[in-house]
């Protein structure tokens, strides 16, 4: 039972870390620092999906408040540690700056998300096929009459030329052939035998014991 416990917690462990690192996988995240009244990186390229988080390292409050963006942008008073996270979905450039202290200035520019690699297909493979109306000649077999043991070999006669007799006529006064039937030297005739059914005997030696076991009881009544 131990066993088939430690192999469930790696199947789940093997299917659960690749999907919960997915996501993290597919959006990149970056970092700003608010640091000595500047922001550091000044310009930043981020696509789109992806995740900036800026924090604050000066004593001084800050935030980050877009002077020109496709979208406004707009964060809360960040003191000293505290950090925002912003997620872009829309390409451009964001230019923006610290509303407290206007000389601290920075851009971010959203890229289009970048086009998954295409999938290439394997090319079809075509199968010749034979063309209609083409067939190949059957095979033919020959099959030769092997003699039984006890039997004298037959003669084979070659079959008659179709295109020796063809346009003869046949020859007058002589009588057709008439196919007489061939018996084998070495063969008798077979002789049909009755074999008696084991079971009959068997049955029939039982009948006779119980009528002798009778005729014996019914004698000895009567004596």
């Amino acid at each position: 039972m131990r066993l088939l416990r430690l192999v469930l917690v790696a199947c789940l462990l093997a299917v659960g870390v690749p999907l919960a690192l997915a996501p993290a996988a597919g959006a990149a995240g970056q970092a700003v620092m608010m640091q000595s009244y500047a922001f550091s990186p000044a310009t930043l390229t981020v696509h789109v999906g992806d995740t900036v988080t800026w924090t604050n390292h000066d004593q001084a409050p800050h935030d980050v408040t877009t002077t020109s963006a496709p979208v406004a942008i707009k964060s809360p008073m960040l003191s000293t540690g505290q950090s925002f996270t912003y997620t872009f979905t829309t390409a451009g450039t964001y230019s923006y700056y610290c509303s407290i202290h206007p000389d601290m200035r920075a851009q971010v520019i959203v890229q289009p998300a970048a086009a998954a690699a295409p999938v290439v297909s394997p090319a079809p493979r075509t199968t010749a096929h034979p063309q209609a109306g083409t067939s190949r000649a059957p095979a033919t077999s020959r099959v030769q009459a092997t003699p039984q043991q006890g039997q004298a070999p037959v003669a084979q006669q070659p079959a008659p030329s179709t295109s020796d007799n063809a346009g003869q006529a046949p020859a007058t006064g002589q009588a057709p052939a008439t196919a007489q039937p061939v018996v084998a030297a070495g063969t008798t005739p077979a002789t049909s035998t009755t074999v008696l059914d084991p079971m009959l005997l068997v049955a029939g030696v039982a009948a006779g014991v119980v009528v002798l076991c009778l005729l014996l009881l019914g004698s000895r009544r009567e004596t």
